[in-house]
């Protein structure tokens, strides 16, 4: 398929921008994971993209139809469309790591006795 960003933007051509305010409050370019291209397709298209992957829309046309086989599928993304869409499953559904510069809390010693100070040791 031809991948034309205009023949694109008109399949996917939706009348509300898209808003993810739970996971990007501060908009899809400002967060730092997209690029501009990809924040601009989510913002543009997004709201068709939610309801072809939910399911609450019906194809419309062979890009909408090649996007839903992709998303089924798994299939490899084959435009720009879908690979920000998959990059955005990817941040809002997969768990982020937390990495601590500490592993463990820290330990209480139990059996190890106290020190006792006493006046001999003057």
């Amino acid at each position: 398929m031809n991948n034309n960003l205009s023949e694109l933007r008109s399949a996917f051509a939706s009348p509300k921008a898209f808003y993810d305010d739970a996971n990007f409050p501060r908009g899809f370019a400002r967060s730092g994971h997209f690029t501009l291209a990809e924040s601009e397709v989510l913002e543009n298209h997004g709201v068709v993209l939610k309801g072809l992957y939910n399911k609450t829309l019906e194809p419309q046309n062979s890009f909408q139809t090649q996007f839903v086989n992709v998303m089924q599928n798994g299939l490899e993304p084959s435009n720009v469309v879908e690979r920000a869409w998959v990059k955005y499953l990817k941040l809002t559904t997969s768990k982020a790591k937390f990495h601590t510069l500490f592993g463990r809390s820290r330990l209480v010693a139990e059996n190890v006795p106290a020190a006792s100070s006493s006046d001999d040791d003057f």
